[in-house]
């Protein structure tokens, strides 16, 4: 009876295998579709109780449920049916090419992502994952960086990863490059986020680096494998690079650039930001400067981090959560959650692991405070801001 019961485990096991490779499936077709973003995958999927159902429905019926607003993305999609035996094949010669599909479907898919509003639901993977349950420090800046920031970026990359810290960015030349070479002397673990598939190397001059990273470390995107570096994906990729990280140091950057960019995601996503302070007539420390200027943490040396993660890591909350300012990070996820679409009470919940009495008084402060608004009963959308940044401690 025993033996009987062994290899009916097993036939069960492999059935919910086959059931998730298969839901998996038409969840990188979905993903493949141009007119959907993440967002609007994640809500087929709630709205339809599967990724599969999605193919069995007429496009409209979309529209009528609110997932889609226009009608023409709804017609384009009924034609993307016809494409989903090529995506099939293509998902299933992934593991050919030495690419993982990580989705919200496998356990292994980062936790620290899955407390972000817009997540990924596809992640293409070379190499390894970041461990969720350890620090993870994203180190950015500008690619025209000075010999005394890339010097930096490598010190910090360096000591960060000798004391256990992963570290993340994305690969471009200047400060990226130098907070990835810091990780790898320091024999830590770090991840390159890409903006186009992780079979290509962007820059290609980074090609020996990206073979050291894939092999200590990771290359992740959420951009299909041969996809191109085009300019319009690397500000959408710089959530994931806030999105994976504890905190976000930005070593030099202009006022407006794309460091700025993922500093001020961080912030929406509840991250710490320091920053490298530097001359004020100096344009590359110009936004370094504004972030201190705005409540950024000032960065002078590893151990200002080091010193931050133990506190972070000690209290086991990735909100970080201290004495009266307790509620401020709290109020930093669960704001991250809203958007112009309502959501209810108990979806805001589910989206950021706290409690629905945490969350209702979260929501209370911040519907104090204009950053949201109570539509009807317990949905509520996001306050119209002029500036973001008030939402920090």
């Amino acid at each position: 009876m025993g033996k009987r019961m062994t290899e009916s485990e097993g036939e069960r096991i492999a059935y919910e295998a086959a059931k998730r490779s298969r839901e998996k499936a038409f969840l990188y077709w979905l993903c493949r579709f141009p007119g959907f973003g993440a967002v609007t995958v994640r809500r087929i999927g709630e709205a339809l109780g599967c990724f599969e159902a999605a193919y069995y429905i007429e496009g409209l019926k979309l529209k009528e449920l609110g997932v889609v607003k226009r009608e023409e993305v709804c017609r384009k999609f009924n034609l993307w049916k016809g494409q989903f035996q090529v995506m099939e094949e293509d998902y299933y010669s992934l593991v050919e090419r030495g690419i993982r599909f990580i989705t919200p479907l496998d356990q292994e898919y980062p936790g620290k992502l899955r407390n972000i509003y817009d997540y990924p639901m596809g992640l293409f993977v070379k190499g390894e994952l970041p461990h969720s349950s350890k620090p993870s420090v994203s180190i950015i800046g500008a690619r025209n960086c000075t010999s005394y920031g890339k010097l930096e970026a490598e010190y910090m990359g360096r000591k960060l990863a000798e004391n256990g810290i992963q570290v993340i960015s994305g690969l471009a030349l200047g400060i990226d490059s130098a907070g990835h070479e810091g990780a790898l002397r320091g024999e830590g673990k770090t991840f390159a986020i890409l903006g186009c598939g992780v079979n290509i190397c962007y820059p290609r001059s980074n090609y020996t680096l990206y073979e050291r990273i894939m092999a200590q470390g990771g290359i992740l995107s959420e951009y299909y494998p041969d996809q191109e570096p085009y300019a319009s994906n690397f500000p959408v990729r710089n959530r994931i690079i806030s999105g994976l990280s504890d905190v976000i140091l930005v070593i030099e950057a202009r006022k407006k650039s794309g460091s700025l960019i993922t500093a001020e995601l961080g912030l929406e996503q509840g991250r710490e930001i320091f920053a490298l302070p530097g001359r004020i007539t100096d344009p590359l420390s110009e936004g370094c400067n504004h972030l201190i200027q705005n409540g950024a943490g000032i960065l002078t040396s590893p151990d200002d981090i080091l010193d931050y993660m133990g506190i972070f890591y000690k209290n086991k909350s990735m909100l970080h959560e201290k004495n009266q300012k307790g509620l401020a990070k709290t109020e930093k996820i669960v704001y991250s959650c809203l958007d112009s679409e309502p959501r209810h009470l108990e979806q805001v919940a589910a989206a950021t692991g706290l409690s629905v009495s945490c969350c209702m008084s979260a929501l209370l402060e911040l519907e104090l405070g204009g950053f949201a608004v109570r539509t009807a009963g317990q949905y509520y959308i996001r306050g119209s801001l002029k500036d973001k940044n008030e939402i920090r401690d």
